[in-house]
């Protein structure tokens, strides 16, 4: 069966990714497949909305197939690894300036290439058990497929947080972060479906949505009311969110920064930096060029050959990074990801980026 099923019932366009044991994590084959789907749809005067949700009780999407691409790389063909990156993005752009409404069920994990799935939907609704996250940085990579757009602009350095923790936000923490919009119980997901059938996207959606509970998400505590969190994360060096964490007298904190030390040092350096230039991009275009050019760099960089081998292949969970720690990483290494590499072209040049 297809690793993702495409079905069009009454003005209903739905794409449903069908990989339930791998958390429907993302092969570029599928890409193409969702990106030739909505080319037709977009001109099909029948469909009037298209809705994304994904097999299995587990999530919507665990990001992209990140064996594709470390066996891509292994096999010396960064730019295959690269090429697939730039069709991915070519979709998520697709995705938010779609003429359509795009409704994404956010349901269970929502991780990296399922965010920018998702993300930039019209219609971004989350559920009982989502657990949203760009967790990059524990494999040697940073923020991508439009991540870094939207972590740069969620409030009160929560989006700076959740990136270079690669913890995850429950679904009132997503739609404080301004990854998600409205709030769907489980138990109303299939009425949601079948309204969207013959109701408009914004009709159909507002009959099932309620309050999100507050509480813990995923990764064990609410974000939204953490305090300490903005006054250390404001900084734009990750020596000095490190020491503000310490400093604070807050164990939520100090954990905090003995996780990220735990992350791969030059992706959370890369990623810091990543996040402050986003701010600065007028687009989401510019934004997505920006991020070819990091990971063009991050998947030739050998920490990312090294946080799939612990966290996937052999999940030893012991990756042994190269420089080990945050203050090894330089900032001319930092500043080299945002260059140009031979052969490797924007998703979109006429966007512009800052150098």
């Amino acid at each position: 069966m297809s690793d993702v099923l495409l079905e069009v019932r009454g003005r209903l366009a739905h794409i449903t990714l069908n990989r339930p044991r791998a958390i429907n994590a993302l092969t570029h084959e599928m890409v193409t497949a969702i990106g030739d789907a909505l080319t037709t749809w977009a001109v099909d005067d029948s469909i009037s909305t298209v809705l994304l949700t994904g097999n299995g009780t587990r999530g919507l999407c665990a990001g992209g197939d990140v064996t594709q691409l470390h066996g891509r790389v292994a096999a010396d063909d960064v730019a295959s690894a690269v090429g697939f990156l730039r069709d991915e993005y070519l979709v998520n752009n697709m995705i938010a300036r779609y003429p359509k409404p795009f409704v994404a069920v956010m349901n269970g994990f929502v991780l990296g290439g399922g965010i920018g799935l998702s993300g930039h939907a019209s219609h971004r609704v989350v559920t009982d058990d989502s657990a949203l996250g760009m967790p990059e940085v524990s494999i040697g990579l940073t923020p991508d497929v439009g991540g870094s757009w939207l972590l740069s602009r969620a409030p009160r350095e929560l989006g700076t947080y959740l990136a270079l923790t690669a913890r995850t936000a429950s679904a009132a923490d997503a739609i404080e972060l301004g990854l998600a919009d409205t709030f769907v119980p489980s138990d109303r997901i299939a009425s949601l479906v079948a309204s969207l059938e013959e109701l408009p996207a914004d009709e159909a959606v507002a009959a099932v949505s309620a309050e999100p509970p507050r509480g813990a998400g995923a990764s064990g505590a609410s974000i939204s009311d953490a305090t300490w969190i903005e006054p250390a994360f404001a900084h734009d060096s990750v020596d000095e969110i490190l020491e503000a964490l310490a400093a604070s007298g807050v164990s939520a904190a100090t954990e905090t920064a003995a996780l990220i030390r735990t992350k791969s040092p030059t992706a959370v350096a890369v990623t810091l930096d990543s996040l402050r230039r986003a701010r600065e991009l007028p687009s989401l275009e510019a934004c997505l060029n920006q991020e070819l050019r990091i990971m063009a760099h991050a998947l030739a960089h050998p920490d990312f050959r090294e946080g799939v081998r612990a966290q996937v292949i052999d999940k030893d969970r012991t990756p042994h990074w190269a420089p080990t720690t945050i203050e090894e990483v330089s900032s001319a290494t930092v500043a080299s990801f945002f260059q140009a590499t031979d052969g490797v072209a924007a998703p979109f040049p006429q966007a512009a980026v800052a150098e």
